[in-house]
């Protein structure tokens, strides 16, 4: 797991690198935002992780999440990968704020333990998939490449775990934007 959080770290500092002169985009177009690409972390008391969103066209966007979720003691329980679409629009009369709703689906790998008279044994990892939906709401400003947002992301699961109005549904992300 740290391989991975370190893998999805650096690359993000390749992608910042990259993109360091990259123009913001105006907001004219029937795009909402004003950024092409985000990239940040997303996080609750329960997870944290890596989020990268892309505008396609005018107010349609995809987003790709890896968080990983604690599950109250030092033992992480699980990492999942999520896809979601995004349609994004302008609230409050103000260009800065958007809403946006949509859905995608996830798959996840996630640890769990089998119990045998009250007693812990044999660490398994289930391979989990689901459904995703999103909404929620963000602030880019002006002047500094920073989009903020926050939002409810219920999920169920085809097979394992179906807690879709767990700890894991909102999260706040903080994302630098090019």
């Amino acid at each position: 797991m740290k391989r991975i959080l370190l893998l999805f770290g650096v690359l993000s500092l390749m992608m910042t690198t990259f993109q360091a002169n990259a123009q913001r985009r105006s907001s004219g177009g029937g795009n909402p935002a004003d950024y092409n690409t985000a990239l940040g972390v997303r996080l609750n008391p329960w997870l944290v992780g890596f989020t990268v969103k892309h505008f396609l066209k005018g107010p349609h966007a995809i987003e790709g999440i890896v968080s990983h979720y604690f599950n109250g003691n030092d033992e992480p329980t699980n990492v999942t990968f999520t896809g979601l679409y995004e349609y994004h629009w302008n609230v409050f009369g103000k260009s800065e704020w958007n809403m946006y709703a949509g859905g995608g689906a996830h798959l996840g790998l996630w640890r769990a333990y089998e119990w045998d008279n009250g007693r812990r044994r044999d660490r398994t990892t289930k391979a989990v998939a689901g459904l995703d939906g999103i909404f929620g709401v963000e602030y880019t400003f002006k002047n500094i490449p920073l989009n903020l947002s926050a939002d409810l992301k219920p999920y169920v699961n085809f097979n394992g775990y179906n807690d879709f109005i767990g700890e894991q549904i909102g999260g706040v992300s903080a994302r630098y934007t090019f």
